[in-house]
């Protein structure tokens, strides 16, 4: 790097449209990212980052380490947050003063770490099989430090497998014929906040279901005697006996798709002949319930169907849901069409948080990629859903990178502070400090000595 304080001395650039305007680049004293600090305020509040520390390894044997592992750690998840979701990245970022308090210690006053440290980070240290897999659990133990927080009375966990596309030599990138490319499928189990519970890197041509057991189990176990109810949804994928079992022995209340076949259409046969008579203008609906053993089952279940003749088309739409719920038929189909949200959650770690960026040759360090992308995800959604004020309760996560993170800010060093001097364009002051005190109100009370 030219420049080593991430300034650019070249001179001042010119604008022809008015020769009154200079552009000048100061790296080390100007930050794209001040909206950044928001969330080192929330991850500190919460403890993610000691959390971190404590379930990781180092790996390095020698005394001479510039940056702890947790910095580096941190450098990673924020990084990712705020779009550079490269290593490579680093060769700036590693100056940017709000990446630099960030990762804290000696960055601070120095620089973060540099592309070739970040790659050794994340292709090396974290592939170990020891921190992948405390990788893979720390989700769920930064779900757990939230709802000590927040309890929740019972847990909805839905189930969907997803593309990542490959284009390149990557270790177990696999043609799929169902998306049409070259390609990872992950495994995500998200809750009903948003939260991204667990999730699994596999190769491009497994079933959708494959692998479930490793995904969802460790999830349930977590949650078993700490909430009163668990219930699970997902699509016909994850149609399989041995997900059914595993449900009913946990005692989980369960949706899930189920494909159609002849049978299930002659159980409901006199729904599917097209109605005498003009068609109306609106959908209509019919619903029926039925119990249902598959040869594959051990026992008969109840199978909820729902007809819809719309309008213009000559042929009705048929779902089928195999459940062990009590509810009514049209409130079953209620709660099963609600897991749509489920895939909204999959699109915004695709858009906001890149996570399909999986470019690593080996298929251990995509994996890394993966959970990494996936704590930066659910740092995010935690920050969205625990500490937006009210005007901005509904924004997506790539509406809070591009408005709240990307605040632009000019940095004052004094003796005894730094000064961030931020812009007010989409976040004003006001609205800055209610997510501040957002995050405060999340503090565990100070402990009172009683000497």
């Amino acid at each position: 790097m030219a420049n080593p304080a991430g300034e650019s001395y070249d001179g001042a650039l010119r604008l022809d449209f008015d020769r009154r305007l200079m552009l000048q680049f100061r790296g080390s004293v100007v930050t794209s990212d001040a909206g950044l600090l928001a969330y080192r305020e929330l991850d500190d509040a919460l403890g993610l980052s000691a959390m971190a520390g404590d379930a990781l390894s180092d790996a390095r044997t020698g005394k001479n380490g510039q940056h702890a592992l947790v910095g580096m750690l941190r450098q990673s998840i924020f990084g990712r947050l705020a779009g550079y979701e490269d290593v490579n990245d680093a060769q700036r970022l590693r100056h940017d003063p709000a990446m630099r308090w960030i990762v804290g210690g000696k960055a601070a006053s120095d620089a973060a770490a540099s592309p070739s440290q970040m790659g050794r980070f994340e292709t090396r240290w974290l592939t170990a099989e020891k921190n992948l897999s405390a990788l893979a659990d720390l989700s769920g133990k930064w779900i757990d430090s939230v709802h000590g927080r927040r309890p929740p009375r019972g847990i909805l966990l839905d189930m969907d497998s997803s593309v990542s596309p490959t284009h390149g030599e990557q270790e177990n990138s696999v043609w799929n014929g169902h998306y049409d490319c070259t390609c990872y499928h992950s495994l995500f189990v998200f809750n009903q906040f948003g939260d991204l519970e667990r999730c699994a890197l596999r190769p491009g041509n497994v079933h959708s279901a494959d692998g479930w057991d490793g995904v969802l189990k460790p999830v349930v176990e977590r949650y078993q005697g700490k909430v009163s109810r668990i219930y699970f949804r997902a699509d016909a994928g994850f149609a399989n006996p041995d997900v059914y079992e595993f449900l009913e022995a946990e005692r989980i209340k369960y949706a899930i798709r189920l494909p159609a076949n002849r049978i299930l259409q002659e159980r409901i046969g006199h729904l599917l002949t097209r109605p005498i008579g003009r068609p109306p203008n609106e959908v209509r609906r019919s619903y029926a319930n039925f119990t249902y053993q598959a040869g594959s089952w051990t026992k008969s279940r109840r199978v909820v169907a729902k007809v819809e003749w719309h309008p213009g088309e000559l042929y009705p739409r048929v779902g089928f849901i195999v459940t062990n719920m009590a509810r009514s038929a049209e409130n079953l189909v209620a709660f099963y069409n609600k897991r749509g949200t489920c895939e909204q959650w999959i699109k915004e770690g695709k858009g906001a948080i890149k996570w399909t960026r999986l470019s690593c040759r080996s298929f251990a360090a995509n994996a890394v990629r993966l959970q990494l992308h996936a704590l930066a995800y659910n740092l995010g959604n935690f920050l969205r859903t625990l500490a937006t004020p009210e005007p901005i309760k509904d924004w997506s996560l790539t509406s809070l990178k591009e408005k709240l993170i990307k605040i632009g800010a000019k940095v004052i060093s004094h003796g005894r502070y730094v000064a961030f001097q931020m812009a007010e364009v989409a976040i004003p002051r006001n609205l800055f400090a209610d997510i501040l005190r957002l995050i405060a109100e999340l503090r565990p009370p100070p402990v009172t000595s009683t000497a």
